[in-house]
């Protein structure tokens, strides 16, 4: 088994950092969010962004046996986590909030450790991503009461990608287990 380093991020947030509410005009009516629900989609926003990311990362430089599998999942995991955010971004625009996914502000803001530079072997690409993964359900989790207080159907969005990344945390993993003894 291989060693999982885990670094953290150092970059600063820009000053506006932050998905903020729009001027509400001529037929946008409707659900406003606060600012809490704002904050909270906003914070799933940017991990889903960085899970894309890392995700990519992960997919040009793993190496090792099974390559080919891990390669392929990996997209599936990289196009899943992009649609994810375009949809939590699209449902800030629907309550009236503008979604904040600059670079500077998804690497400020993540949950996510950084993502070692190099090729990196099959079994710790594994770990990685796993990883990567829970932390990212870890904070969909974590802000989901908030969000369904206020907005169920916002919380209906993260229930279906809780869904599909614990899914993938699974499938992911299991390449690196061993049947427990009986």
């Amino acid at each position: 088994m291989t060693t999982v380093e885990q670094t953290t991020h150092t970059a600063n947030a820009p000053a506006d950092a932050g998905a903020r509410k729009t001027n509400r005009e001529n037929a946008e009516k409707g659900f406003q969010a606060s600012k809490a629900l704002t904050d909270a989609l906003q914070k799933v926003l940017v991990d889903l962004i960085e899970l894309h990311l890392q995700g990519k990362q992960a997919h040009w430089n793993v190496v090792g046996k099974n390559f080919r599998d891990l390669h392929l999942q990996l997209d599936e995991i990289i196009d899943a986590s992009r649609e994810f955010s375009d949809e939590i971004a699209e449902r800030l625009r629907a309550l009236h909030a503008t979604p904040d996914g600059r670079s500077d502000t998804v690497a400020a803001t993540t949950t996510l450790p950084a993502y070692p530079n190099g090729e990196i072997d099959t079994m710790e690409t594994v770990d990685l991503i796993t990883a990567r993964l829970d932390t990212t359900v870890a904070r969909l989790r974590k802000v989901h009461d908030t969000v369904d207080d206020e907005d169920p159907t916002s919380a209906d969005l993260l229930h279906a990608i809780i869904l599909k990344l614990e899914q993938y945390a699974w499938m992911v993993s299991a390449e690196n287990r061993v049947p427990a003894k009986k």
